[in-house]
This record gives structure tokens, C-alpha cells and sequence, in this order.
């Protein structure tokens, strides 16, 4: 079996970043994935300053321990100032290789503004280099604020279907690239 961790970058209650995450979560899951979802607003994190441990800080190591575990990843983040969040940024930080070396990656990007690509491209700069390979499927969510009902799901269809093409790719090449029948 599969198994993906998601981490999204977002801290706002009622974020549409988690949501986006928990639908990614749900279809993989519908297909016979193992997903955890590594949410930072329930972890004490430091700013990362370099450092190789953070004795004080116990949520850093099991940052760690669950993304070595996993197969694959999806990293959600907001987009900010045309960029990924600093939140998800310091989280991947206070990783290495050891725990990002060889993870087969999707990315998700949620705006309030009209939907690109910069964050994703900030994520896939950052996932080649520390020896991650990030799947060609993508997510931008545009205007958010309009994407999901009041229950969290989606109201348009072709992104839904994309939400679908994006889980089973991941799915599909982690199976491919990690050698799991």
C-alpha cells in the first residue's frame, strides 16, 4: 500500500489550503491509499535556524519520522505575495534529505486572486532539490473563496476531475518510482 503524508502550509482557521488537502486526502484514499495528514497548526515548530537537531522541540522530530515513513507527499500551501508560505517553507527546512531524498510529490496552491503557478513552481524548485520527484499533475485553486460549498466540497466539476487525475497519478508514480506492487 501507498503511503502519502500531506502538509499544508497554512495556519488560518477555516483554511481553504487544509480543505483543498483534505479532498487530495480523500481520493487517494478512495484508491486504496494510506494518508496522513502532518497539520502545522496543531505542532510546535521552531524557526528553523540551521541547526541538525531541536531537542526542545519534539514536534521536529516527528515531522521527521512521519515523512521518512512515508512513500510520497502533497504540499499544500496558500499563495503569498506570489510565493509559497513561509510556515511551509520553515517546515521543509527543518528537514534534509534524509527525509525528502527520493519522495514522489503533489502540490497544491490555493489563492484568493486569480489561480498561477508561482508557489507550485517554488515547491517543485524545492522538492528537485533535495532529490524529490514532483508528478506533472498540479493543483492551483483561483479564488478560493468560490471553489468549495459550506461542507467543504468542490462546486465545479473539472476541478474535481482534476482533484481525481492528481491522486491517481500520485498514486500510480509513487507505485513506479518506489517499486510497491
Amino acid at each position: 500500500m501507498v503511503k502519502i503524508v500531506g502538509i499544508g502550509g497554512s495556519l488560518r482557521p477555516n483554511s481553504y489550503t487544509q480543505l483543498a488537502l483534505q479532498v487530495a486526502a480523500q481520493r487517494l484514499q478512495a484508491i486504496g491509499a494510506d494518508v496522513e495528514i502532518l497539520d502545522i497548526r496543531q505542532l510546535q515548530l521552531p524557526f528553523c535556524n540551521g541547526e541538525k537537531e531541536y531537542p526542545g522541540y519534539p514536534d521536529v522530530k516527528r515531522l521527521r519520522d512521519t515523512v521518512s515513513g512515508a512513500d510520497g507527499l502533497i504540499l499544500a500551501t496558500p499563495e503569498y505575495h506570489g510565493g509559497v508560505s513561509g510556515v511551509l517553507k520553515n517546515a521543509l527546512d527543518l528537514m534534509s534529505f534524509e527525509e525528502l531524498s527520493g519522495k514522489v510529490t503533489g502540490l497544491i496552491s490555493v489563492l484568493g486572486g486569480q489561480s498561477n503557478s508561482n508557489a507550485l513552481n517554488d515547491l517543485r524548485l524545492i522538492v528537485r532539490w533535495v532529490h524529490g520527484w514532483v508528478i506533472p499533475e498540479q493543483i492551483a485553486i483561483g479564488q478560493a473563496w468560490s471553489a468549495f460549498n459550506p461542507e467543504g466540497k468542490l462546486l465545479d466539476e473539472k476541478l474535481s476531475q482534476r482533484f481525481d487525475d492528481f491522486a491517481q497519478s500520485l498514486v500510480d508514480s509513487t507505485r513506479k518510482l518506489k517499486g510497491i506492487n
